[in-house]
């Protein structure tokens, strides 16, 4: 029998492995969970990613993928608003609250990069690109990198502890961070 003509169905594959990823977790990713969501034959899957670890990378893309679109049009949006640190807040808000599946998936796909190395350059990658979109929010880049740490830490101690965000405490850190980062000369500039 001739082989189904099929462009769609790579894309189709890492779509289901997130899908997998959202409801069972990184040790619930197997390639026949992935081809049953995906509904394509076992062997598409192998064909298409030659190990477990393949498609996890590319779930990871696409989870990656996602996130720095929507942190980009957050950008856009922050650099705009009266108050950055209302937006941080917001940020905050809504992946502790209406999003926080999409961000306990994020984060513990980056926690997977401490025993599974193939991860790494992928999770640097998203961190520097994130550092590349704050950086109008900061000036430059060391204000951008510390300006991402203190989101990423906030919303990993929100995650993990599943505590309340104080939201003064989130405006305090920010007003702080800003204010240094605005109060260094720019690289060229003195």
């Amino acid at each position: 029998m001739p082989r189904r003509y099929d462009p769609e169905r790579r894309e189709r594959i890492v779509a289901a492995a997130v899908r997998v990823l959202e409801r069972r977790g990184i040790k619930g990713l197997t390639h026949r969970a992935v081809a049953a969501e995906a509904d394509v034959p076992l062997g598409s899957t192998t064909y298409h990613f030659d190990g477990g670890e393949a498609l996890l990378l590319a779930a990871l893309e696409r989870v990656n993928a996602d996130w720095l679109e929507w942190f980009a049009r957050w950008v856009a949006d922050a650099e705009t608003a009266p108050s950055v640190a209302d937006r941080v807040v917001s940020l905050l808000d809504d992946w502790t609250g209406p999003r926080r599946a999409s961000a306990e998936l994020l984060y513990g796909l980056y926690f997977a990069g401490l025993e599974r190395p193939a991860l790494r350059p992928l999770a640097a990658r998203c961190l520097d690109e994130m550092v590349r979109l704050a950086r109008p929010l900061t000036g430059d880049e060391a204000g951008a990198r510390a300006f991402v740490g203190l989101v990423d830490g906030l919303l990993i101690q929100l995650l993990l502890t599943g505590g309340p965000h104080r939201p003064e405490e989130t405006r305090e850190a920010l007003a702080r961070l800003l204010h240094e980062a605005g109060s260094r000369p720019r690289p060229g500039t003195g």
